[in-house]
């Protein structure tokens, strides 16, 4: 108990700084958004147009404390003001129309590519100079290392504008209504193969690589000797004994990729129109929409912190040695 109190006033002092640098950064930038908006718009604000603004960006007149101390409380009230590009809509309503599509684009590959790039690197190291550990691991590198917008381009060209496997853009196909139903599943489906896919043989290379060296280490230890003395099965040698003492660093990996899927793979969703998080960033930035970048920063935030708080808590019940540090 003393450890997970510990962890979590750890995180909740890192999500306060983080609020704290997410409400002065706009502040101490040269200007601030309403005179950057007023000279995008060419002058043709009103001067009731610009006050209004201030004020609800919170760049008014009033001494800075007391602008943190408005900010605090709209942060704990959820009222994170009005998005400048989709006005009227808050920005809380923004992010959360946006957030699934991210968490089913991320997250799908992100489990993808870890589950089976952990697998070929759990097999690469136990059958080491086998076929599996001689040509995967240069040929996944080698793959990685392309410029992920070239690879997601290269993609699109082939498999939806060639070939015409795959659509185009968006998550689902234009005139269909959301809902649960088989049609409208099975059409994101669609949408989400090729997107998800580019991810999957950028990244899995990494987790294979990783999990390889890992498990190469593991299998020298004496433990898994006295296993093979024991006379038990290979597989259980090799899951049981050997992957799950490797697994550990994987587990910490996963834990902090899986807090930055909620910022979105911003490359993938600009490339496929993929209506998600990173997308709704980028256009944030092109219209100066300061309100919903802040509420985006905060978001992805505590996307991280809450990840990494979830996963030390689960990497305590994987190796119970971590209480003692």
């Amino acid at each position: 108990m003393r450890f997970i109190l510990r962890r979590l006033g750890f995180y909740l002092i890192a999500f306060w700084a983080s609020i704290t640098l997410n409400f002065l950064l706009p502040r101490f930038m040269p200007g601030d958004p309403v005179s950057r908006m007023f000279a995008r718009t060419q002058g043709k604000m009103q001067p009731e147009q610009i006050e209004a603004l201030r004020k609800m960006l919170g760049v008014d007149t009033r001494p800075i404390w007391e602008q943190y101390l408005d900010y605090m409380h709209n942060i704990l009230t959820g009222n994170l003001g009005i998005s400048i590009t989709r006005f009227p809509t808050p920005v809380v309503d923004v992010i959360s129309g946006q957030v699934g599509w991210t968490l089913l684009l991320g997250g799908t590959s992100l489990v993808l590519a870890a589950v089976i790039g952990n697998l070929l690197g759990i097999l690469a190291a136990w059958r080491r100079g086998g076929w599996i550990d001689s040509a995967l691991p240069p040929v996944l590198v080698f793959i990685g290392s392309f410029p992920y917008f070239w690879l997601a381009m290269g993609a699109l060209y082939l498999f939806g504008i060639t070939l015409g496997w795959t659509p185009l853009r968006h998550a689902f196909s234009d005139g269909m209504e959301p809902s649960f139903s088989w049609a409208f599943i099975s059409d994101v489906g669609a949408h989400l193969v090729l997107p998800a896919l580019t991810i999957v043989v950028v990244s899995i290379g990494g987790w294979m690589l990783g999990m390889r060296n890992t498990m190469i280490a593991t299998n020298s230890e004496d433990y898994i000797t006295m296993a093979e003395a024991k006379g038990l099965r290979p597989g259980r040698i090799m899951f049981r004994y050997a992957a799950r003492n490797a697994m550990l660093p994987s587990v910490t990996s996963f834990g902090m990729s899986l807090g930055f899927v909620v910022g979105g793979a911003l490359l993938t969703e600009v490339v496929f129109a993929y209506p998600g998080v990173g997308y709704q960033l980028l256009n944030a930035v092109q219209g100066l929409d300061y309100p919903l970048m802040q509420g985006l920063f905060l978001a992805i935030t505590a996307a991280v912190l809450l990840a990494n708080f979830l996963v030390d808590m689960f990497y305590v019940r994987l190796d119970p040695r971590v209480r003692s540090n």
